[in-house]
Parts: C-alpha cells; sequence; structure tokens
C-alpha cells in the first residue's frame, strides 16, 4: 500500500468533517438563532444576511404590496400594519409591513406596474423625517436624485409605481404632516401614480384614528378599481403562532421575563445603547419638588458612568416603562389567562415578512408587563375585529356597534379613556376567553420608551443626567369614574418611593414589578438611552438667550441656565440670560424655587427671571402675559440675534408665545401684524426660534 503523504492527509481529513456535516445537518455544534440577539448594535441599515432590496424581497415573499413606515414612537408603524393586514384580509392583497432605514430606494424605478407601494409618514419635530426615513426623505426630495437605470427627475424614473399615503401630525405645530405632503409631491414628481389622494391625522385635535378610518375607505375603494381587487368578508387571520410550551418552566435560563435582547437574557449587557437597546442605570437622587400633597412632580438623577452613553445640554432621556400590575392582573383576567400566566409561550411569524415584536420564549406576563401598550387608547377598528370572539352574542352584538357608530364608540370608550382590558369589562365581565392572544399582540402597539427632557448640563454633570416628570393623572367623571394614570411617571414614582424606604411602594394604588425580570434591576435601576436634540444653546456663550418654559418645560432651561452659570463661574463672557417661568402658586409647584438665586450669584445682572402664577389670585396670569409686559427687552434682544426658546405644552401655550412674539415684533418694529408674523416664522427657520414641546 502506498505511503499517504502530507497532502493526502489533509484531504481525507477535509473529506471527513464535509461527510460528518452533510449527515449530522450541524446537529453538535449549530445554535438557532436568536433574532433579538444583535439588537444591540446600531438599528442602521437592515441586519447582516438580509436584502436591502425591497423588490428582491418582495419576489422572495410572493407579495403584492408593501406598507413602508416612517415612525419616531410607534403609532405609524402601528398604522403601517394594520393597512397590510387589511389589506389581505379584506381583498387578499399579499402585502408585507417594511422599516424605511431597512431598504434601499436606487431600485424604485424598476417597481412593478401590478404592484402597490403605501406610506404611513409621522412627521417629527419642526417638520422633520422621522429617524428611520432621513434617508429616504433625503433621497426622494434631492436635487440630484439618481436611479438604477440612471434616470433623473425629468426622466419620470417612477412612471411604473402606484402608492398612496397617510400621514401623522399635529395641528398645533407649525409644520403640520409636513413630511406626507413633502414625501407625495416627491413622488409625483419623480413620475409616480398616486392612487387615492393623501391622508392627514391630526393627533393635535385627537382625531387620528377618526382621520385613518375617513382615508382608508375611499382609498380601498379607488386602490380596488385600479388594480382589480375583488373585496371579500374579511376574516380574521392570525399574523403571528402561539406555541404554549409546557416542555418549558418560566424560571428556565432560555426564557425572556421582560429582557429585551440576548445579551441582556444572559447577564452580559453591552453597548451601544440605543432605542433598541437600554442601558439599566443607577437611579442615584430622586425627590419630590412639588410641595402639595395631592400632586407630584419628581426629580432625578440617572448614573450613565460606564455606559458610553453621552449627552449634551438639551437633549432627551427616554425611558423604558413597565405596565402597572393592577393594569397587567385586568388583561389576563378578562381573557382568561390568570391562571396560565406563567405559561412559557413561543411566538413565530407565520409569514416570512411578520416581525415578532419582543423575543421569545416568554410568558404571557412577562409579553404584557413589559412589551404591550396594554394602557393605550384604543381604536373603533379594533374593537370591532374582536366581535366574533364575543364570550355571547348580546357581547358580540355591543362590540360591533362600538366598532360602527363613531358616536357611540366616543360616548362609551374614547371619552373615558379606557383602556382594551376595560372596554371588554364594560361589555361583558365573562372572560374573553375566545380571543386569540395573537390579534392581542398584532392589534396593540410595543410599549415604547417614554422621552424626557434631560435638566441638567452635560457641562457640568457629563454623566448624571436629570430627570424632571410631573405624575401624570386624568380624572375622567361619570357613573363608573375612570382614573388615567401615567404609566411612565407612575412607575418612576413607584422607584422614587422605593429608594426613599417604602417596602412595598404602590403610588396611587399602583404596584409595579419594580426590580426587573429576574431582579436585574434591583437597586433602584431603571432601562434608558438618549435622544440627541437639535434643542441647543448658541455656541457662543456671550449670544444673548430667551427662554419660555412653564410648568415641567422649565426642564431643559434648568440645564441651559446650569451650563450658563459654569461658563461664567470660569470666566467666560455670559450673554443675557432671560427666563419667563409660570405655575399655579410660588407656595405649591414652584420648581427649583432655591435654585434660581445660586445661578443668579454666578451670572449676576445677565441673569432674569420672570414669573407668572395663574392661581396665586383670582387674577390669572401666564407667561405670555409677563413676555407682553417685557416687550421692549425682548425686541431689543431679539435685535442682538438673542435664540429665543419654547418648551412646553404645544396646545395651548406654544401657540400663545408663539400669537404673542408676532404681535411685540409688529408693535416694536411699526410692522403689520402679517408682517411680525412672517418675522416670527423666518426666526423659525433660521433656527432663531426653537421649541421642545408637546401635546
Amino acid at each position: 500500500m502506498a505511503q499517504l503523504d502530507t497532502l493526502d492527509l489533509i484531504v481525507l481529513t477535509i473529506l471527513l468533517i464535509g461527510t460528518a456535516a452533510y449527515f449530522t445537518k450541524g446537529t453538535y455544534w449549530a445554535v438557532p438563532k436568536d433574532p433579538y440577539a444583535g439588537s444591540y448594535s446600531s438599528a442602521n441599515g437592515a441586519k447582516a444576511g438580509k436584502t436591502r432590496n425591497i423588490l428582491e424581497k418582495m419576489d422572495e415573499t410572493g407579495k403584492n404590496a408593501v406598507v413602508f413606515y416612517g415612525s419616531q414612537t410607534g403609532t405609524a408603524e402601528d398604522y403601517a400594519s394594520r393597512l397590510a393586514k387589511e389589506g389581505s384580509s379584506r381583498f387578499g392583497l399579499k402585502a408585507m409591513v417594511a422599516d424605511l432605514e431597512d431598504y434601499d430606494y436606487e431600485n424604485l424605478d424598476t417597481f412593478p406596474e401590478d404592484k402597490i407601494a403605501m406610506f404611513v409618514l409621522a412627521t417629527y419635530g419642526e417638520g422633520e423625517p422621522t429617524d428611520n426615513a432621513v434617508d429616504f426623505f433625503e433621497f426622494v426630495s434631492g436635487e440630484d436624485v439618481s436611479f438604477s437605470n440612471g434616470g433623473g427627475p425629468e426622466d419620470r424614473p417612477l412612471a411604473k409605481m402606484k402608492f398612496v399615503a397617510f400621514g401623522l401630525g399635529n395641528n398645533t405645530y407649525e409644520h403640520y404632516n409636513a413630511m406626507v405632503r413633502k414625501v407625495d409631491t416627491a413622488l409625483v414628481k419623480l413620475g409616480a401614480s398616486r392612487i387615492s389622494a393623501a391622508g392627514e391625522g391630526d393627533d393635535g385635535a385627537g382625531t387620528m384614528e377618526e382621520d385613518f378610518l375617513a382615508w382608508k375607505e375611499p382609498m380601498w375603494t379607488e386602490l380596488a378599481e385600479k388594480m382589480n381587487l375583488e373585496e371579500r368578508e374579511a376574516v380574521y387571520e392570525p399574523v403571528f403562532g402561539i406555541t404554549e410550551r409546557e416542555d418549558m418552566d418560566a424560571n428556565t435560563s432560555e426564557v425572556y421575563l421582560g429582557e429585551p435582547n440576548k445579551n441582556h437574557l444572559e447577564g452580559t449587557s453591552r453597548g451601544p445603547y440605543n432605542s433598541h437597546n437600554p442601558y439599566i442605570a443607577p437611579i442615584v437622587e430622586s425627590r419630590e419638588v412639588f410641595t402639595v400633597k395631592d400632586r407630584n412632580c419628581l426629580h432625578m438623577e440617572i448614573d450613565v458612568s460606564g455606559s458610553n452613553l453621552n449627552y449634551q445640554t438639551g437633549d432627551h432621556i427616554a425611558v423604558w416603562p413597565t405596565n402597572a400590575g393592577k393594569e397587567v392582573d385586568r388583561f389576563l383576567h378578562i381573557l382568561g389567562l390568570t391562571e396560565r400566566r406563567d405559561m412559557v409561550i413561543s411566538v413565530k411569524g407565520l409569514d416570512p415578512t411578520a416581525k415578532v415584536p419582543f423575543p421569545t420564549p416568554t410568558t404571557y406576563d412577562a409579553a404584557i408587563r413589559y412589551h404591550m401598550e396594554v394602557c393605550g387608547p384604543v381604536s373603533r377598528q379594533f374593537v370591532a375585529s374582536l366581535a366574533p370572539f364575543a364570550p355571547d352574542e348580546r357581547s358580540k352584538d355591543e362590540m360591533a356597534r362600538l366598532g360602527e357608530d363613531k358616536e357611540y364608540f366616543k360616548e362609551k370608550v374614547s371619552s373615558q379613556y379606557l383602556n382594551i382590558a376595560q372596554v371588554l369589562e364594560r361589555v361583558c365581565e365573562t372572560p374573553w376567553a375566545a380571543v386569540p392572544f395573537s390579534i392581542m399582540i398584532e392589534s396593540i402597539q410595543k410599549l415604547q420608551p417614554r422621552y424626557y427632557s434631560i435638566s441638567s448640563s452635560s457641562l457640568v454633570q457629563k454623566t448624571k443626567i436629570s430627570i424632571t416628570a410631573v405624575v401624570e393623572e386624568i380624572r375622567v367623571p361619570g357613573l363608573k369614574p375612570n382614573i388615567v394614570k401615567g404609566v411612565t411617571t407612575n412607575y418612576l414614582l413607584a422607584l422614587k418611593q422605593k429608594q426613599h424606604g417604602e417596602p412595598h411602594p404602590d403610588p396611587h394604588g399602583l404596584t409595579y414589578a419594580i426590580t426587573g425580570p429576574r431582579n436585574k434591576y434591583d437597586g433602584v435601576h431603571v432601562p434608558v438611552h438618549v435622544r440627541h436634540s437639535n434643542f441647543k444653546l448658541p455656541s457662543d456663550p456671550s449670544k444673548p438667550v430667551i427662554m419660555v418654559g412653564p410648568g415641567s418645560g422649565v426642564a431643559p432651561f434648568r440645564g441651559f441656565i446650569q451650563e450658563r452659570a459654569a461658563q461664567a463661574k470660569a470666566g467666560e463672557t455670559v450673554g443675557k440670560t432671560i427666563l419667563f417661568y409660570g405655575c399655579r402658586k410660588p407656595t405649591e409647584d414652584f420648581l427649583y424655587k432655591d435654585e434660581w438665586d445660586m445661578y443668579k450669584q454666578a451670572l449676576g445682572d445677565s441673569f432674569e427671571l420672570f414669573t407668572a402664577f395663574s392661581r396665586e389670585t383670582s387674577q390669572k396670569v401666564y407667561v405670555q402675559q409677563r413676555l407682553s409686559e417685557q416687550a421692549v427687552l425682548v425686541n431689543d434682544l431679539l435685535q442682538q440675534k438673542a435664540n429665543f426658546y419654547v418648551c412646553g405644552d404645544a396646545s395651548n401655550m406654544a401657540r400663545e408665545v408663539n400669537t404673542m412674539l408676532g404681535q411685540i415684533l409688529s408693535q416694536q418694529r411699526g410692522l403689520s401684524a402679517e408682517k411680525g408674523e412672517e418675522v416670527v416664522k423666518a426666526m423659525r427657520s433660521s433656527n432663531q426660534y426653537q421649541e421642545d414641546v408637546w401635546s
């Protein structure tokens, strides 16, 4: 027998390994990939190994419709999912939902004529695209846009594309629904065919849901006609398959009990920390800053040292909440899941494009407590979809009526601020055991982080972030009164109570799993990440600033003034620093009352505070009145190119401050009212006028 040389041995070894691999199919070394294992990495771009070609993806999965979304808080994503689901159940469309940042756009010029593109686009900030829609918007609206076949705008490269669009906006902002309007215009300019007029939802008027419903019905009619679709009776077709895992125990190490991804599950959390991967940060200080017993405002200090999280003065911090135990129990009970709350479940997309919104395997309790917005507002469409699963005919008829009758729904549900479990309870107290858990996952928005303006200066405390948060509560009177509690602020209040020695915190009768999954938040920790903002001080500290921030709207201005005081102490020249602040009474809710004198000592005459108290006397006084009283000073500083900032309520205060500033400029400069408004608009355009507002 011939002697085997080294090369022969190498070849034989490779063949043996290959044979073993073939017959074992990787049994001994392959580990099923956790889809959430990589969510700690940057969210930009599609996951490795997945195509960024949307047409290729549609062909691979047999889709003839794609619903793109641009979403900041998850609402636009929710509407996109609903559109895709309805298109499938009513018209037989093979629809998929697509995050705009997961795909490239150069090949949209090859979009087939027999397919439809839908866009659900939220407007963020001052008429800006949401974070995940920035690249798409810049591409379609750019002057030098270029597609795969080399065509420019004048060649109408999107001539084969059919599209519809719906926007989410807020009329209290100047650039109402700017994104959907601009994208609609840009697509038409590029040759795309608009099937139906773009819809616009208005969160400011509280009509977002009804605006969506009013838009989609005529849209479906026109789309069905253009694409020869036939409507059929809508039957529930689950997007997700739910498997109860009798073979697994909730305490098994691979079961997610609220952890956001695999690194957190394994106790090896690492950055970068972002909207997909929170940092579990210690709360090093918490205190009450109101001096009345029936209202709460919290000041908290969050330690981010060692996390590589960095912030700049004016940024936002996101707090990842958990649902109150009372609402988790209510939800489990009405679905008949109380006894199975700790049952391990696996959730799997039944369609290759369906994304499970939380990591699995998990439990019913963990999914509801940490991942589902069970306290959120309810839509008529959602209520109607649950009618077939009602415990009895009377309940079925009531759910159908609520779904069909706009005014009746408003009276019974939306005006009462009921969540879905409360709706089901009021219709029928018998558990709705026939409701598939899959429909709840599909229809209830993912529990979203809440954003708070950071109330500290990164110059002064680089690794410690301050939060100023009023604990929210809405009292709805009636035969069945309802008290709606803010999800996150009451969670923070519970953490504050724990830090101050309360063994069983229960703010307003609510309890929270404040030690987190597997006690990973013990020692008073909270999951957070930082979102950067354009709400910034001028780079030159000698430039004057005017700030208007009543109530908790003063939060970022505490950071601004803290920073300018530190700059003054360091010997820098600091310009005039004016704050207009308002609250009810100086003895009840005057935020940081003792700090302003300290900043005054550092800043001297360059700092002035003007206060407005709305309940101190019978004469209510608001910040816009104080602004008017200081018209000469305000105009003088603006002529010195002062930056003008507003933070707080968008629907009333911010709008009235905007109007008042126009009047001040008109009067002080001898301009017409219209010209005064134009000057304010020009200030906004040049970023001299900045807002950090909410509705």
